[in-house]
């Protein structure tokens, strides 16, 4: 997991290659567009300006070909995030929504307004609570992907 403070050091980390552009772009465009619809960017980028939200999640959840990006807005939110290997499959990986579940325990953070998490493919993640929350949530293709300054 990479957090970020905010907006503007997500940009000036990853503000080379293609994906990383369209990161930026799905930010700036995220105040014209209806909320908890995905929108796209190409071939490579799906995001959501998100305020509705579940209680919580009862399993880890991971990724493959994506990485999740969530920028937080509103309001702060609980996660849970834990090495996959240390954790037990619940439901194996399906190519065709990019999800695999697990279970077991993590480290907990608190994400709050302003800030900006990465979730790595090495990862699961889960959240717990959340208080007058808005978020961006982007998922990029992580094919030719590289995380600068890591």
């Amino acid at each position: 997991m990479i957090l970020l403070n905010s907006i503007e050091e997500f940009k000036d980390k990853f503000r080379v290659g293609k994906k990383w552009i369209r990161c930026q772009e799905a930010i700036e465009n995220s105040k014209n567009i209806c909320e908890n619809v995905y929108y796209n960017i190409g071939d490579s980028l799906i995001y959501m300006l998100k305020t509705k939200f579940e209680n919580k999640d009862e399993c880890f959840q991971g990724h493959r070909r994506y990485l999740d990006i969530h920028v937080y807005l509103e309001g702060e939110e609980k996660v849970e995030i834990a090495l996959k290997k240390s954790l037990k499959e619940s439901q194996e990986y399906s190519n065709e929504t990019d999800c695999e579940y697990f279970l077991g325990n993590g480290e907990n953070i608190v994400a709050k307004k302003g800030q900006v998490i990465i979730f790595e493919n090495s990862e699961a993640f889960r959240f717990k609570e959340n208080t007058n929350l808005k978020k961006i949530i982007i998922k990029v293709t992580v094919e030719d992907n590289f995380l600068l300054n890591k």
